[in-house]
């Protein structure tokens, strides 16, 4: 019986809201484990004197782990269903996500970021999954609700620091389970056991595997056509950048305007007066030197805040949330449609970003806004176009696909970091060749095919 045969609706619905919802929460968690070092950041850098390039290290450590085996996680979820699969990804990223919380170098701290960096393969999953579930012209709005998962990148820098302000230093049960930042890994791991139980238990156990039986060079047919290669850099524009920027912001925002916030929510004259000797201190001399001035640590602490809530709203919010909307736009008007607006609206944001139009940190935000709501829309866009064109491959294309955009987010920040001040520069250069290539396909479809003589 076909997923989409009448006698199987009625059954199959209450199932498909079951795989979309326990994917989505899925997604969601495993995201935020994957980029929790984003926020995190602030606080382990002075703390246990990490450099920027030590930084960087651990950020791209993190992404590759989770974007190398997109394509392997793909069909395999293909192949042994999406159920295994996601649970034993979850159950894979326990133990690293936790000893996060125990590390005191940065070797320590890279051999996790690597470990617990496969759970952004979370994301072939879900897509394979959810796509496996769907029928075609419900498909578009499915991968977009599955998709807001991104959205996990803004819980760390949301929910964070109110926790990291709210329990005790000394943590709890005589330290076992540590206070400040280290609480947070330490609660994701928990979390992901509960996530883990929850998938395997109440999601349909008979699942679909639309690659079972099927050889691999089946599955790798596709490859070799060009739009895959297309949809690839289109998702490092509106994905990769996004897992790009979603790592360095906070720290960006910090560095860059984090005087000008301080004295926008009128904090404490002396962190203003300070703050350029405060951002050059480490390791010991930052804690002695917060120490030494409670109300400047707990100013600290506020601001902190402050530019989580900026980054999540004014970024990641619309980055993810509009993913939806993407998919269902593209289910009513077609992708290439959608796909055609977004590029629009980047080029106009990054042109904002990139030229010396003297924004301050309320117009840069502004242009991030629009920059994260292009992206929001076109990651939905582009992942519609991959059942609509590939329809029995999209674990395979989809985790190609997924495993190309991640890599962006690897490559941009090496960009940025060997040529400062080229953030927005490199998105934006980026962009004008992907809606270059995506404008020339198509001319070329909508070019008549020649009649013979």
């Amino acid at each position: 019986m076909t997923p989409d045969s009448h006698s199987a609706a009625a059954p199959a619905a209450g199932q498909r809201a079951r795989v979309l919802t326990l994917s989505t929460v899925a997604f969601t968690l495993l995201f935020a484990v994957w980029l929790m070092l984003g926020m995190l950041s602030i606080k382990i850098k002075p703390e246990l004197g990490l450099t920027d390039g030590q930084l960087y290290n651990l950020t791209i450590a993190a992404i590759l782990s989770g974007a190398l085996l997109r394509f392997h996680f793909g069909v395999w979820t293909d192949r042994y269903g999406g159920r295994r699969v996601m649970t034993a990804l979850i159950l894979f990223a326990v133990v690293p996500t936790f000893l996060v919380s125990r590390v005191t170098s940065y070797t320590e701290l890279l051999i996790c970021a690597v470990l617990y960096g496969v759970a952004g393969n979370s994301f072939s999953v879900g897509i394979a999954w959810c796509a496996a579930w769907f029928p075609k012209e419900r498909q578009g709005l499915a991968l977009g609700v599955f998709g807001a998962g991104n959205v996990g990148a803004s819980v760390t820098k949301l929910v964070g620091p109110i926790l990291i302000a709210a329990v005790p230093a000394a943590g709890f049960f005589g330290g076992v389970v540590p206070g400040g930042w280290r609480f947070i890994p330490v609660a994701y791991a928990g979390l992901l056991v509960l996530l883990a139980l929850a998938v395997w238990f109440l999601s349909p156990r008979e699942d679909r595997r639309p690659a079972r039986g099927r050889p691999l060079s089946e599955l790798m047919a596709p490859m070799k056509h060009a739009r895959v290669w297309e949809y690839s850099l289109q998702y490092t524009v509106v994905f990769g950048a996004y897992v790009a920027l979603s790592g360095v912001l906070p720290q960006f925002y910090y560095a860059t305007y984090g005087k000008q916030l301080a004295v926008s929510f009128h904090l404490n004259e002396q962190l203003v007066s300070e703050f350029d000797t405060i951002k050059g201190l480490k390791g010991d001399a930052y804690t002695a030197h917060l120490n030494a001035h409670p109300v400047v640590k707990d100013d600290l602490n506020t601001l902190s805040k402050w530019i989580g809530l900026l980054a999540a709203v004014c970024f990641v919010f619309p980055a993810s949330l509009l993913r939806p909307v993407g998919g269902w736009l593209s289910d009513k008007y077609g992708a290439a449609r959608v796909m055609a607006a977004v590029f629009v609206a980047m080029l106009v944001a990054g042109l904002a970003l990139v030229l010396p139009l003297g924004l301050g940190v309320w117009g840069f935000t502004g242009a991030l806004f629009m920059l994260g709501a292009g992206m929001g829309v076109g990651k939905a866009s582009v992942y519609k176009m991959i059942p609509d064109h590939f329809p029995r491959e999209v674990g395979a294309v989809g985790g190609l696909v997924g495993l190309l955009g991640a890599l962006g987010g690897v490559l941009l920040p090496l960009a940025w970091a060997a040529v400062p001040g080229s953030t927005f520069a490199a998105l934006l250069t980026l962009t004008i060749i992907s809606a270059m290539w995506f404008a020339a396909g198509l001319v070329l479809e909508r070019k008549p095919a020649a009649v013979p003589a």
